[in-house]
């Protein structure tokens, strides 16, 4: 492997990284050599991303957190660097999704998305903070989305909490550099995940739509974040922060 990508001895953290994006991203980055971390409430779909792992070589493990929780995320924080011994890259990938007219969303709806989506990758980087500057520096990717910077009529509070994603990714960019850290996020367009897949089936015409608009012709795989995932990790990007890279097959470039 090429040096500038080699995750060798480096421990990653994944938040929502059993399964969808977050776990193509963990495949990529245990493929790359890092100890992968995922960070779910699910216990049970963890260890069985964390065993898929393990086959690709990575002495990865399974913590439970809560990321909307800063007592639980304070704590498993200090679990990974008593596990592992130091930490060098977050992905800040766990998120919810509520398709609801603004009209109609309740005010606790609200809360939950914003909570888990915006205020948890605020909690994770900050408690990561500490952490990173011990090793000298390391990597935060934000997984933001395309509806960071576009409208969408039905996901108002999933957009809000994407496009907070974003800003908090610049913020922390320039607010961290000096200490090595590079904060970036990635935005993907339509990603075939099990989410996705049941909208494909019941939204119709989607599919096509998706397939007309995208230049590549196709929806995206979480395999495609494996390459992202890995090149904001290492040393390949020691000079890119507060970035945001999509990751639609040139969905939002089509005019």
């Amino acid at each position: 492997m090429n040096a500038m990508f080699d995750l060798t001895g480096k421990v990653a953290v994944v938040t929502g990284g059993n399964g969808g994006i977050g776990l193509g991203m963990a495949r990529g980055l245990a493929q790359a050599g890092a100890r992968v971390v995922i960070a779910a409430r699910n216990a049970a779909k963890s260890q069985g991303a964390v065993n898929e792992l393990r086959t690709l070589g990575s002495d990865a493990l399974a913590l439970t957190v809560d990321v909307a929780d800063e007592v639980s995320v304070t704590g498993f924080f200090s679990e990974v660097a008593a596990r592992c011994g130091r930490l060098d890259i977050l992905v800040n990938n766990a998120g919810i999704f509520l398709k609801k007219p603004p009209q109609d969303t309740l005010l606790a709806e609200w809360q939950a998305v914003m909570e888990i989506n915006s205020t948890g990758a605020f909690l994770c980087a900050r408690a990561a903070y500490p952490h990173l500057c011990a090793v000298g520096g390391g990597k935060i990717i934000n997984v933001a989305s395309l509806v960071s910077v576009f409208g969408v009529p039905q996901a108002a509070a999933y957009s809000a909490s994407k496009g907070a994603v974003l800003q908090l990714s610049r913020s922390l960019a320039t607010a961290w550099a000096a200490d090595g850290i590079q904060v970036n996020a990635v935005l993907p367009g339509w990603i075939d995940t099990p989410l996705t897949h049941a909208a494909r089936l019941n939204v119709e015409g989607l599919n096509d739509r998706v397939v007309a608009r995208t230049p590549a012709g196709r929806w995206g795989e979480i395999d495609d974040f494996a390459g992202v995932a890995v090149f904001l990790a290492s040393r390949a990007s020691d000079f890119i922060t507060g970035a945001a890279i999509t990751v639609d097959g040139g969905y939002s470039v089509q005019v």
